[in-house]
């Protein structure tokens, strides 16, 4: 009987005993797979966060590339810019010089040019400058000039200072430093004081590159209507050359003179040759219209381009060739006035005795007054104006 009990507790006991294995056996499973599952999620969300990551650093990079690129381009498209505006600047250099002298004018104050020299000085008014050209041999030129038609001492002074003319021989200097020909002049204008002395060196086959420097050196000195230039060998009738171009006045970019169209010499060794003869077509061609270099005014806008330009403006063999050819392609207006190349007597007394004075007077044979020491003052005698005519003048 004992037997049996003990048999039927040991039963129960390992039934027991199985149930709690079961229970305790799923328990353990229901703990298990959600850890497991979590670490497959986590592993999971690591793996999206890396792809993730990856497509980000992608994108960013590939941003940062085309930020790059879109940088690279910007900072091109700035350089063309700048590029543009200095050529911009350039191209108005002129027309904005021109602008800024008008502005001086009409505001009634001084106005600075930059030249040649790279200086810059406040500028007097005036109406015209007129340069007359001389060399260090024509001491008896310029003597004869001064004598006849050209003021000298308080007058000189008073036609500037109430007539707003302006007249003086131009010159430069001698190769050799402070040579004996440099002191001779430097003696003649502090007796004078009727000298415009220009940074260049004397020469015959240097008249083309003196022109330029004549302008540029007039125009950063004098902000004037008209620059003219007068050989020194001319008989000049001053009232009747300002009368005369006081009526053009109000056009722009005017060329006043006697213009004539000759021909290009291509032969060596005659005078007028013309080195660059190749340039105005086939043999036998004539240059185109310019004023004979005698005498020639031009207006205050001409004189300007001649001065901001002047380092670029081509020089041909003749003087009056050259100016005529920096007008080409500008808008300049040629006025051929016959009575600023009159001949001499009996010519120019015949037209001054029809009421019609010349402006000025030479010999073409000459290319001035044949033997003008001698024979101006004659010259002026029986052509010459007035003596009230330049002061009675309406400007």
């Amino acid at each position: 009987m004992k037997t049996r009990n003990s048999r039927k507790v040991s039963l129960k006991w390992i039934i027991i005993l199985c149930i709690f294995s079961f229970a305790l056996g799923m328990l353990f499973t229901n703990r298990v797979w959600p850890f497991e599952s979590d670490g497959q999620i986590m592993s999971r969300r690591r793996h999206d966060q890396e792809l993730r990551d990856v497509s980000e650093d992608c994108s960013t990079k590939k941003d940062k590339d085309i930020m790059g690129e879109f940088h690279k381009a910007h900072g091109a498209i700035q350089s063309i810019r700048s590029l543009d505006n200095s050529i911009a600047k350039l191209r108005i250099e002129l027309p904005s010089t021109s602008r800024s002298t008008e502005t001086g004018i009409l505001e009634n104050r001084p106005t600075t040019i930059k030249t040649y020299s790279d200086t810059t000085a406040p500028r007097k008014k005036a109406f015209m400058i007129i340069g007359i050209n001389t060399a260090f041999s024509s001491r008896k030129r310029r003597d004869s000039v001064r004598e006849t038609w050209m003021p000298r001492g308080e007058k000189l002074l008073q036609l500037e200072q109430e007539k707003g003319i302006v007249v003086r021989f131009m010159i430069g200097h001698s190769a050799t430093s402070n040579s004996i020909l440099d002191r001779a002049i430097d003696s003649e204008d502090a007796q004078h004081k009727d000298f415009l002395r220009l940074e260049h060196v004397e020469g015959y086959h240097e008249l083309s590159a003196k022109t330029k420097i004549f302008f540029s050196t007039a125009v950063a000195k004098w902000d004037a209507d008209f620059y003219v230039k007068v050989d020194d060998d001319v008989h000049v009738n001053l009232g009747m050359l300002a009368t005369t171009l006081a009526r053009h006045r109000t056009r722009p970019r005017v060329y006043i003179g006697c213009m004539k169209s000759g021909p290009v010499l291509s032969q060596k060794n005659v005078k007028y040759h013309e080195p660059e003869y190749w340039k105005f077509g086939e043999e036998g061609n004539k240059y185109f219209r310019h004023a004979t270099g005698q005498i020639y005014a031009i207006s205050k806008d001409l004189a300007t381009y001649i001065s901001v330009n002047q380092p670029i403006l081509h020089k041909y063999a003749n003087e009056d060739v050259s100016l005529g050819a920096w007008f080409i392609g500008l808008e300049v207006e040629h006025i051929d006035d016959r009575n600023m190349c009159c001949g001499t007597p009996p010519d120019c007394e015949w037209k001054a005795q029809a009421g019609n004075v010349c402006i000025a007077s030479f010999d073409w044979s000459c290319s001035g007054v044949c033997k003008s020491v001698e024979r101006i003052k004659d010259v002026h005698a029986r052509c010459g104006e007035d003596a009230g005519a330049l002061w009675s003048a309406l400007l």
